[in-house]
């Protein structure tokens, strides 16, 4: 993936602009994400937070992840697009939902998470490495 990302919603009333690297990439099959994406789960790059700049209004909604943490996921109140999450649990980094990239095809997961709340139907990757729940952390 190139060092410099940029991309935005649906309407264009938030873009951003980050030159990090990324730290982390995955899919993330928890029924929260099923619900928040609408599908059977949502794609998501971490990088560090420091290193995106975000125009216009962000809307954040905030929930109680499984590790008991708060997670806020950011989205444009104006045409509901999905952009970004923070994850308490790892305050150092955002997640940029990399369908909003204005080159997604660059995003390439690492992993599958929550892979046991899977949907039947959905065809994970198979080279992936998948964890049942929240992989251990450092």
């Amino acid at each position: 993936m190139s060092t410099k990302m940029t991309g935005g919603c649906l309407c264009g009333a938030v873009r951003y602009e980050c030159g990090g690297q990324p730290v982390l990439s995955l899919n993330c099959h928890c029924r929260d994400c099923q619900k928040v994406s609408g599908g059977p789960f949502t794609s998501s790059l971490f990088v560090p937070i420091e290193s995106v700049a975000i125009t216009g209004e962000v809307a954040y909604y905030d929930s109680i992840g499984d590790s008991g943490k708060i997670i806020s996921r950011g989205f444009c109140p104006r045409c509901g697009s999905a952009l970004f999450g923070k994850p308490s649990l790892m305050p150092t980094v955002i997640s940029i939902r990399p369908g909003t990239l204005d080159r997604p095809n660059e995003f390439v997961p690492a992993m599958d998470i929550y892979a046991a709340s899977a949907l039947a139907w959905d065809s994970m990757n198979p080279e992936l490495p998948k964890h049942a729940t929240l992989p251990p952390g450092p």
